[in-house]
């Protein structure tokens, strides 16, 4: 089988409120009004599928979130969204290759933080066969064809796919294709829902 697991909220705790909270201090901005003001609308999206650059990106969440930061300080705060990795996902994922599947990373995510998380957790790069980064594809969840890319890039059918992500449209998006899909609600689903299938 085929395992593809999200990387946010799935294998790494991550929390956009700790990144607004280190803006709000920076910026001297109250974070309620950061919180009621942050949306990932289309520059998000542009941004996760490399399509805009980094420095391009800041300016513009600053725009939309009116505070006035430096580069060096936007980046301070976002990369202070990563938490703990669970240890007990990445224990399972290094049993499932030992078992002979195959598993792999799927992450919708940004230059930026893919130059700071495989330092600060190598043992999420350890534990999958390939990471497929959204921003090196050109594509993300929920788009079709990042599903279909990794599909045929593994050598997999859709039918012999298991996909575990915290987001419900990226679910529903592989769940179409005819992969099985687990919504991810805690750091339990993933080992709960591989106790009862293996």
């Amino acid at each position: 089988m085929l395992y593809i697991f999200d990387l946010g909220n799935v294998i790494v705790d991550i929390d956009f409120n700790r990144v607004l909270g280190v803006w709000s201090d920076l910026g001297r901005v109250p974070l309620a009004l950061l919180q009621s003001r942050f949306h990932m609308d289309e520059a998000f999206e542009q941004h996760e599928r490399g399509e805009i650059s980094d420095e391009h990106f800041a300016a513009k969440l600053c725009e939309q979130l009116d505070i006035a930061l430096s580069y060096e300080q936007f980046v301070a705060g976002w990369q202070a969204v990563f938490m703990e990795a669970r240890a007990e996902t990445l224990a399972l994922m290094n049993q499932l290759r030992a078992d002979g599947h195959r598993v792999v990373i799927l992450s919708n995510t940004n230059r930026l933080h893919t130059e700071f998380w495989p330092t600060q957790y190598p043992e999420v790069r350890a534990a999958a066969d390939v990471v497929y980064l959204s921003q090196e594809l050109g594509m993300r969840k929920p788009e079709a064809r990042i599903f279909e890319h990794v599909l045929q890039q593994e050598g997999y059918h859709a039918d012999q796919a298991i996909f575990f992500d915290d987001n419900a449209d990226n679910i529903a998006a592989a769940e179409a294709l005819g992969i099985r899909s687990v919504l991810v609600t805690d750091s339990k689903t993933v080992p709960t829902w591989l106790a009862s299938h293996r």
